[in-house]
């Protein structure tokens, strides 16, 4: 390139500055004519801005577009995610706060609201759990105190999918006087409440087995049997449909301040309804040591397992004990009893009563006693309707009569031979008010005495 002296650019539309050293040196103007753009020591002095006019600056002013074009589109792109993540955030919060709004359903003229109940689910205020929940203690703002029972999560649909509200909408309106009120429920999509008429002598099972069990006196004891039986006759024979409680049990018999007891928990019920025979709908059947033994290949629940868990309460009530874990491994109270007496009688029972009792009428406890037998007959036939029940523990004895019946006095009225009890016909008539209801409330008729297997409620 040292002897190049001579070369032609001309007409090519170049731009920028043509240096002066080099070989450059030996061209002179003729060489670049056509090229405006150019300048240089031959060519004229460049303008303002230099080797950044022309081509050059041509190049960094389309580099300078395309880059906020890109910023544009890039801005345009961030603004249409965030607001798709707005309007979606936006449904997702309407749905939670639907969700969690809550409605009061009440069943009598209420004094308060939900967010009054709310404010009682409280860890001090607990005073009872349980399978089905949690149970509260509430002050509403008028001085009143309810209980209020936060049911057991359940999956969604199951609760409100299976005529849940139909149901309790149906326990709502069952007024009667050894039956615990349901005042109303709070709901929303993922929790219930469910509102009771508070019981402050608490259950059955607290006061025969927590420290309280030594001042139940016989008297009592006896008292609460029948107003419980009354209660559970209320349901399988006065309801339309017949009502399964499905968890009788000492824990579900509340009392009042006057101990008058008060049978509970209505949070499980589900209705029976097959056309003629009732199935079990629920995989809960009851509570452990009181649940009948066809249960077990049957799957199935009916009246008759009702009467066997109260069976199992009024032997609660005589021995004083719990229906499992005082007897050894596979021992419930039931078979304890079978295996420690022979029978009825009073040297019987006396075996096995509660050595709390003291000074008690003896031909009482074993007329108790004998229903109890019945009532957990292993055959679900053998066993009486809870309206004999009510009957049969009507008709106590009195001690003159015991003696006259027995001879000695050693036997309960109505056993053949001493050692077993007979349950009262089939039939007979039930008179007892079990089924008035309090505050001057109209009172149903009696139903037939059969036990009817359709259209059953279970609770």
């Amino acid at each position: 390139m040292q002897s190049l002296t001579a070369v032609d650019f001309s007409y090519n539309n170049l731009s920028g500055l043509v240096p002066a050293t080099g070989q450059f040196s030996y061209f002179n103007a003729t060489s670049f004519v056509g090229n405006p753009g150019l300048c240089g020591p031959y060519l004229g002095p460049c303008h303002s801005g230099g080797a950044g006019t022309g081509h050059d600056a041509h190049t960094y002013g389309g580099m300078s577009n395309t880059f906020k074009l890109l910023i544009v589109l890039g801005l345009l792109v961030c603004s249409i995610a965030f607001a798709a993540m707005a309007i979606l955030k936006a449904r997702s919060l309407k749905k939670a706060s639907e969700a969690r709004a809550w409605r009061l359903t009440a069943f009598q003229r209420l004094e308060f609201t939900c967010d009054d109940v709310l404010d009682s689910l409280k860890e001090e205020n607990i005073i009872g759990k349980g399978g089905a929940g949690i149970v509260y203690k509430g002050t509403m703002p008028d001085g009143e105190h309810v209980a209020v029972k936060r049911l057991s999560s359940m999956s969604r649909g199951s609760s409100h999918d299976h005529g849940f509200s139909a149901e309790i909408q149906t326990l709502g309106r069952i007024r009667h006087r050894y039956i615990v009120r349901l005042l109303g429920f709070c709901s929303n999509n993922e929790t219930n409440l469910l509102v009771y008429e508070f019981m402050p002598n608490g259950s059955l099972g607290e006061l025969l087995h927590g420290k309280k069990g030594g001042h139940l006196h016989w008297d009592t004891r006896y008292k609460i049997a029948v107003e419980a039986a009354k209660g559970l006759s209320y349901l399988h024979h006065d309801c339309s449909p017949p009502i399964l409680h499905r968890d009788v049990k000492s824990n579900n018999i509340l009392l009042d301040s006057d101990f008058e007891a008060h049978v509970a928990d209505f949070g499980l019920a589900k209705f029976l309804q097959d056309s003629g025979a009732s199935q079990c709908m629920s995989a809960i059947a009851g509570s452990y040591g009181y649940i009948a033994p066809e249960y077990a290949y049957t799957l199935k629940v009916d009246e008759k397992s009702d009467v066997y868990s109260f069976g199992v309460v009024l032997l609660e009530l005589v021995t004083g004990k719990k229906p499992v874990g005082e007897f050894g491994d596979g021992v419930d109270i039931v078979h304890w009893v079978r295996s420690t007496t022979a029978g009825a009688s009073k040297e019987q029972v006396v075996k096995v009563m509660d050595p709390r009792l003291s000074s008690v009428p003896v031909h009482e406890v074993a007329h108790v006693f004998c229903v109890a037998l019945l009532c957990v007959e292993e055959q679900s036939v053998q066993r009486p309707t809870m309206r004999e029940v009510v009957q049969m523990l009507g008709e106590l004895p009195k001690p003159a009569a015991a003696a006259a019946a027995a001879g000695q006095g050693d036997e309960v009225p109505g056993s053949g031979d001493g050692d077993e009890c007979s349950a009262a016909p089939s039939g007979a008539p039930a008179a007892d008010e079990s089924v008035e209801a309090p505050h001057g409330e109209a009172t149903k008729e009696p139903s037939s005495q059969s036990s009817p297997t359709t259209d059953l409620i279970s609770i």
